[in-house]
């Protein structure tokens, strides 16, 4: 007779063995910012003997850095390394960077750090697909915030972007996280909001010109703004998969999101990159 322990240590044994990804902190260097900063990398189990792999970066949220954020409040994400067989590449966005060049201070370049030197970085390092079917972006809160406002603005470089309970108008919390030190008040600079705010980038895309996927809880303080999104793209026409349940501005909600948003991304990579 087997017994209930034996059956429980199977279980973990197996557990540990199907999802093998390995977790890397690497050290880049911005130019553009003049210093170094972390990134985690995290690799499927069998990376060493495959091909070209997607990539999605994968941004945290305003107070977090690339580790404290998705890979230990987070924990689990790095198993859809495994599932997906995906790179995960998880960068610091510093404090309250947002993920913009910051016009008022040259130590907040991110958008330039993120799109230009990480990217070709992890793919001079990486055995990646460098190309635009070969690289998503999402991020949670701030980070969804940077990932739409990256993709939007970089569509030779993302192919897909999602966000989860993203800040993606920030004009209505002009005293928040940080960004009046980014952009300079709203009062005294009104032009820098207005341009830096995700919803009114909409029209950058047209339609498919990115896969977008687009979450939020409905008790999130973000969802109107993630509404008004929503509404403004089916305006123009932006095809974009659109999720909201109950839940609110925390980790419970995103570990969940997470799943969503990779799966979403994994099928736009199988369906753009077949026979590669």
């Amino acid at each position: 007779m087997i017994s209930r322990n034996s059956i429980l240590l199977f279980f973990c044994l197996f557990t540990l063995s199907a999802y093998s990804a390995k977790t890397d902190t690497i050290t880049t260097y911005s130019q553009v910012m003049q210093k170094e900063i972390k990134a985690v990398v995290i690799t499927p189990d069998n990376y060493s003997g495959t091909k070209a792999l997607p990539v999605i970066y994968l941004l945290h949220g305003y107070g977090d850095n690339s580790v404290g954020g998705w890979i230990v409040k987070g924990r689990g994400t790095e198993e859809l390394a495994d599932m997906h067989h995906i790179i995960i590449v998880c960068p610091d966005g510093g404090v309250g960077s947002w993920y913009f060049d910051s016009p008022i201070d040259k130590n907040f370049q991110y958008e330039t750090y993120v799109v230009k030197e990480l990217v070709q970085l992890i793919d001079s390092r990486y055995k990646t697909i460098a190309s635009p079917q070969g690289r998503g972006i999402t991020g949670l809160s701030m980070g969804g915030h940077g990932a739409l406002y990256l993709a939007f603005r970089h569509q030779d470089v993302f192919g897909t972007a999602g966000s989860m309970s993203g800040g993606v108008d920030i004009r209505p919390f002009p005293n928040n996280w940080d960004i009046a030190k980014r952009l300079g008040s709203y009062a005294s600079n009104p032009e820098n909001w207005e341009k830096n705010t995700v919803v009114n980038m909409v029209h950058l895309l047209t339609p498919n010109s990115l896969a977008l996927i687009i979450d939020c809880g409905s008790e999130d303080f973000f969802y109107k703004v993630n509404c008004r999104l929503h509404e403004k793209l089916l305006d123009r026409n932006i095809p974009h998969d659109f999720i909201s349940r109950p839940g609110g501005h925390n980790w419970d909600y995103w570990k969940n999101a997470v799943k969503y948003q990779f799966l979403f991304m994994s099928n736009y990579f199988e369906k753009n990159n077949a026979g590669k």
